[in-house]
């Protein structure tokens, strides 16, 4: 009787309409997003488009003048990706790992389900897979699995003759040679990386511009510290880790979910994207784009957009919501931001300055948003104006995802990689007259 009558809440979840944005979008991008008063009901709005995955010959829409391909099909759940110096392209095929110490209830059964039917329910391969387009045509022609036996991995970065890899618990290394396409070393464990639950298992790497540090996102443990502040320690931030020793200390923090990492090319400022908290409405809270100030609390979770009150969060700090630093740049509400990759000269315009960015696309919001890749223009390495569309068409008519794109990359001629974790591909995006 008890699971029929979960069963009957999580249909009507699923189901019911919720609340409604009444927010134009382009009141919600920007340094300034319009922030309406929170709205919250007995149930959260839950509106996914369920995962289906691409039909025969389907693929996403590029905007007029350029074309999109496929650098590779029929891979397994793709998150993340890495290009290598000599065009080699890696794809970290992963998923969350199993958490048998999650909190239980009816709430975090509902939530799985929710997740399952958005495509984030297949097991995670674990491996790492390079791809190979060694005729230069924009197909990757051969691929072999570089390494396995991971812990959902996730981030990559190479500094010198060293592979590093973000697992779900911690960064490990091996050797690496220009050309491999096996690596048979055991991982070596550089750090520790908080882990347990994982509410938010995704944790993403970027090298120092000297490659003497690398740079670690760690999101939170819960939506708004729903299960106490015990297990966010160390959560909700970007670490600094030390490659010459493995010691790591806290370079910001207050960021609910930080994924994406680059280095604006102008500055040579750190930037992230972050997913904000869910269930205040279609909406709040934006999600964004920011600069990543060493020191700085971003408001996790007492605060959103600097002083803007989360009440749900108790006990309260007054003293934490006076210290949040006001993100740069609103995205949108829920459109779940996770890839970033700056632009650069060989991009022609109007690509050419600026972040790509990967939306996966939410859950908590009608109508949806997110679902697509989009642009934001950077002059004097400061955002100049709105996102615009890169890659859409993720979701078909009838409100499926076809796909729901991750991870962003340049590949070694310029070109945009997207890799589409629910379509099993990975796609390049370029101007119509290039290969």
């Amino acid at each position: 009787m008890h699971r029929l009558l979960a069963c009957l809440l999580v249909s009507l979840a699923l189901t019911a309409c919720g609340d409604v944005s009444r927010l134009p979008d382009e009141r919600s991008f920007g340094p300034n997003p319009q922030l309406p008063q929170p709205t919250r009901g007995l149930l959260p709005t839950v509106h996914v488009a369920p995962a289906l995955g691409w039909p025969e010959g389907g693929k996403p829409q590029s905007p007029q003048g350029w074309r999109v391909t496929a650098f590779a099909r029929e891979l397994s759940h793709p998150r993340w990706l890495h290009v290598l110096p000599n065009g080699d392209v890696l794809v970290a095929e992963s998923n969350k790992p199993a958490t048998p110490d999650e909190p239980g209830g009816f709430k975090s059964w509902a939530a799985k389900l929710v997740m399952k039917r958005a495509g984030a329910g297949v097991p995670s391969a674990d491996r790492i897979t390079l791809l190979r387009d060694t005729d230069g045509d924009g197909i990757a022609e051969t691929r072999s699995v570089l390494l396995e036996g991971l812990h959902s991995p996730f981030g990559m970065a190479l500094v010198g003759e060293r592979l590093y890899i973000a697992n779900a618990n911690g960064i490990v290394r091996v050797p690496y040679r220009p050309g491999d396409t096996r690596i048979a070393a055991k991982p070596e464990t550089v750090t520790e990386l908080p882990a347990g639950i994982n509410h938010h298992w995704t944790k993403n790497i970027v090298a120092s511009r000297d490659g003497a540090r690398l740079y670690a996102t760690v999101g939170s443990n819960s939506n708004a510290a729903e299960h106490g502040m015990e297990i966010e320690q160390g959560r909700a931030a970007i670490w600094e880790v030390d490659l010459a020793t493995g010691n790591k200390r806290l370079f910001a923090s207050g960021l609910r979910n930080p994924n994406g990492l680059a280095w604006e090319p102008v500055t040579g400022a750190l930037w992230t994207v972050v997913n904000e908290r869910d269930e205040l409405g279609s909406d709040l809270v934006p999600d964004y784009l920011t600069a990543v100030k060493e020191g700085a609390f971003y408001g996790w979770p007492w605060s959103y957009w600097g002083q803007h009150v989360d009440t749900r969060v108790q006990p309260a700090r007054p003293e934490m919501v006076a210290r949040a630093v006001v993100p740069d740049f609103a995205l949108g509400n829920h459109v779940a931001p996770l890839g970033l990759v700056f632009s650069d000269a060989r991009m022609p315009p109007p690509f050419d300055s600026g972040a790509f960015i990967g939306e996966h696309g939410s859950w908590n919001r009608r109508p949806l948003s997110g679902y697509k890749v989009v642009f934001v223009p950077f002059a004097n390495g400061r955002p100049s104006s709105m996102p615009r569309d890169v890659l859409t068409g993720f979701v078909s008519p009838e409100g499926k995802a076809w796909g729901r794109p991750v991870g962003v990359a340049l590949d070694g001629r310029g070109a945009l990689l997207v890799a589409d974790d629910v379509g099993n591909a990975v796609w390049r995006i370029t101007a119509a007259r290039e290969r």
